[in-house]
């Protein structure tokens, strides 16, 4: 058997405050393997809290990974309880301070995502990164990350999918979308949902709540299967919560990736495709 149980937990991390947010984050990963959970993916920027005043704020609450207190206390739990992990950091490396997400197992540290697409202040904050999109192979199944505002671009997804993955984590800190109506789902939901649809693999929002600075977060966490349809949530918008879904990552591939109708990567038309580098400005006529 190949199925397990993937967790997203959903909680309000303290700015500046590592050793709270290891306790949090411990109480809730123990509650999610209580549950079955194999692999958990927590929020972004999990580590320290999000809304540093400026670059020398964030890189204060940097951590070098593996080896930093925060990513050393998530491998011990990942060791004791047997299980993967998958949660939002701020890292250090090199002198470089990067928005990133860390991939833990029993055996310890597997591999470190960093931010791809820097949303709004987070440009002057942290360094970007150069590496792409990779997909981690691990015995539950190929997983590739992503982080929060990666999720507005298809690339995100179409980079997994590419690469094999089976699960697309994204650790994130969904904000309010201004202009977003009450009658239907929070735009990260709809980011989320149709990435999995288009691309086959299943995706793990997991959002934080609270409020940082001023800056609320919407929570809304959930879990999507491969066709599309959520599995686990999206969770409210205020409060802890601890989703649990089965999912097969392994044992899928045949049926997601073969559907004798709709075949969203097989049927791809590369040859059509425009891939001009564009960039927004004044209208100049037609292109």
């Amino acid at each position: 058997m190949t199925d397990f149980i993937l967790a997203g937990i959903q909680f309000e991390p303290v700015l500046g405050d590592p050793a709270a947010n290891i306790a949090a984050s411990s109480r809730l990963v123990r509650e999610a393997a209580a549950g079955g959970a194999r692999l958990v993916v927590l929020p972004e920027a999990a580590s320290a809290g999000y809304m540093f005043a400026d670059r020398a704020d964030a890189r204060r609450h940097a951590e070098p990974v593996p080896g930093g207190p925060v990513s050393s206390a998530w491998a011990a739990l990942a060791a004791e309880l047997d299980l993967w992990i998958v949660a939002g950091i701020t890292e250090l490396a090199g002198g470089k301070v990067y928005n990133a997400a860390v991939l833990i197992g029993p055996e310890g540290h597997a591999g470190t995502f960093r931010k791809a697409h820097l949303w709004n202040a987070e440009k002057e904050l942290y360094d970007r990164q150069e590496d792409g999109f990779p997909v981690f192979r691990t015995p539950l199944g190929n997983i590739a990350v992503g982080i929060c505002y990666d999720a507005w671009f298809p690339e995100t997804f179409r980079s997994a999918a590419l690469g094999g993955a089976d699960l697309l984590a994204l650790p994130s800190n969904w904000v309010p979308v201004p202009g977003q109506p009450d009658d239907v789902p929070a735009m990260a939901n709809l980011m989320c949902i149709t990435g999995a649809h288009s691309n086959q693999l299943y995706v793990a929002g997991v959002s934080r709540v609270g409020t940082e600075r001023d800056q609320p977060f919407v929570g809304r966490s959930l879990i999507v299967g491969p066709d599309g349809w959520p599995l686990a949530g999206p969770a409210d918008g205020e409060g802890e919560a601890v989703l649990l879904a089965r999912v097969d990552l392994i044992g899928s591939r045949a049926q997601r990736l073969g559907n004798p109708f709709n075949q969203p990567l097989a049927d791809r038309r590369t040859d059509v495709y425009r891939t001009g580098d564009f960039r927004p400005g004044p209208p100049e006529g037609p292109v």
